[in-house]
């Protein structure tokens, strides 16, 4: 018999336990909508240089804005990004 303590546990509770939910929530957060606003732009054949000039901004931060590990975005730079290609971005919370 198994002396594991995580036996029958889920994943969530061993990063809860590990003090890194809050870290994966949000990475897998950012990583869904950059991969989210990357498919759109794919169908749309949307380029980075089109896309920075539909958000005002530069390349490079459209750059940031694709990268999933880049953690540093604004509701207003995802909210533009959104609307550059035609999408809402929508915000919930849940309890």
């Amino acid at each position: 018999m198994s002396n594991n303590i995580h036996r029958g546990s889920s994943f969530d509770d061993w990063l809860r336990e590990e003090g890194l939910l809050e870290d994966a929530d949000d990475f897998a957060a950012k990583y869904g909508i950059a991969l989210e606003i990357a498919r759109e732009m794919k169908r749309q054949h949307i380029t980075k240089s089109e896309m920075a000039k539909r958000m005002g901004t530069s390349r490079p931060s459209v750059d940031r804005l694709l990268d999933p590990v880049n953690n540093s975005l604004t509701l207003s730079t995802l909210e533009r990004a959104a609307t550059a290609v035609g999408l809402r971005l929508k915000i919930e919370l849940t309890a």
